[in-house]
């Protein structure tokens, strides 16, 4: 079975401690501790991961993000990515040939990612458990410390 997950940028890039720098790939761009949690996770759990960005959509690690931004899916701006974008990039990038989307976020993402996938793929939201991001950061620690996948 092969499964992709999906992870949230954050709002820690790497721009804030390096602002001379120019355009870097998305596996540099984002630098927050639960972004890099989400990342260890599914490194040792799943066949591959995109970030998921408010901004530009879906990001390969080797995907170039130009510069700093500061947008969420939960305010309105101009510079948030469309539905249709997203549902373009999912088919253009071939997101929808897993068999199953592994969701490291909190619930703000889930209707991003229902709208974009549709049905083409079954979703996880394992973190959907936990009642705040300390409680899911310890989750993913413990999972990847054990070597055993978190079940939702």
């Amino acid at each position: 079975m092969k499964q992709l997950s999906i992870i949230p940028c954050g709002i820690k890039k790497v721009w804030d401690k390096h602002p001379e720098l120019g355009a870097v790939t998305a596996s540099e761009a984002y630098i927050g501790t639960f972004h890099n949690l989400c990342r260890q996770y599914a490194e040792v759990f799943t066949d591959n991961w995109v970030i998921l960005s408010a901004k530009h959509g879906f990001l390969f690690a080797d995907d170039i993000v130009d510069g700093p931004y500061d947008v969420t899916f939960n305010q309105k701006s101009d510079e948030i990515i469309s539905m249709e974008h997203l549902r373009e990039q999912v088919k253009e990038q071939q997101l929808d040939q897993y068999d199953k989307l592994i969701v490291l976020t909190g619930k703000k993402y889930k209707k991003v990612v229902y709208e974009s996938f549709g049905n083409s793929v079954p979703a996880s939201f394992p973190l959907l458990q936990c009642k705040g991001i300390g409680y899911m950061q310890q989750l993913l620690k413990k999972a990847v410390e054990e070597g055993k996948p978190i079940h939702s």
